[in-house]
């Protein structure tokens, strides 16, 4: 168990992309509990608030338009200089789009070179997608089970449930796509998709935590010595699809 525990630590940070509604945000907090790591997640709008002098109503509104600033200990984060915001205002600072998303690149970066964290989107799984010691998840679920997700969860009717997960789709596609030129369900930015339709929240922490020691165990691998193709001999005949090319008859 302890040799377990030695190889998980060889990893970084964690990455959690999800669907409004699917759970993701759940798995999240109890992943990071799990492993005793530190969740990062959209808490910090208040603190963000509270450094910037702004009210959290305005981090708020920038938080739902942008995915907002991430780290729910940013004073924490030490090789973040103090210096890098005291030249900013605070209004500039929640107006300037650039120099939002910038700042939440290097807290993403920041906080996955501190290590151990588990981090719910902000593009995390892009800005940290050449790290091999950072997986990368993704957590689904039909539209239909989302809705019925919100309104346990929120406490709300389904028509208003519906029109909300719409709207949180839209929104973090449109920023995603704007901040980081790709689509947010793109397979290939995850090392590992998982859908709740039937998989039970623990039951998806608990195929991470497995992801996560596996990808720990292929760090000391060569990148060219990864893939499917490794150890496997060609096939014995040819596939049944195979045809030979125009002319080679």
């Amino acid at each position: 168990m302890n040799q377990d525990i030695q190889i998980i630590n060889q990893m970084r940070a964690i990455t959690i992309s999800r669907e409004y509604g699917s759970g993701g945000g759940e798995i999240a907090t109890r992943l990071a509990s799990h492993l005793g790591w530190q969740l990062i997640d959209h808490e910090i709008v208040e603190r963000v608030a509270s450094e910037m002098g702004t009210s959290i109503e305005v981090a708020e509104a920038y938080d739902e338009r942008a995915e907002g600033i991430l780290a729910r200990t940013f004073k924490n984060l030490q090789f973040l200089e103090p210096a890098y915001m005291a030249g900013a205002s605070s209004e500039a600072f929640l107006t300037n789009e650039e120099t939002y998303l910038e700042t939440v690149r290097r807290i993403v970066r920041a906080a996955a070179a501190q290590g151990h964290v588990v981090i719910v989107g902000r593009g995390s799984q892009v800005l940290l997608a050449q790290q091999r010691d950072v997986l990368h998840v993704r957590i689904i679920a039909p539209f239909e089970k989302r809705v019925v997700y919100v309104m346990q969860r929120e406490g709300i009717d389904q028509a208003a449930a519906e029109s909300r997960i719409k709207m949180k789709d839209h929104d973090r596609m449109k920023h995603f796509e704007t901040a980081f030129h790709r689509k947010p369900e793109d397979a290939h930015l995850y090392d590992i998709v998982l859908s709740t339709s039937f998989l039970d929240l623990d039951s998806a922490v608990e195929i991470i935590s497995l992801a996560l020691q596996q990808k720990a165990n292929q760090l000391s691998v060569k990148t060219g010595e990864l893939g499917p193709a490794v150890g496997l001999p060609p096939y014995p005949d040819k596939p049944e699809d195979f045809r030979p090319k125009v002319g080679n008859i």
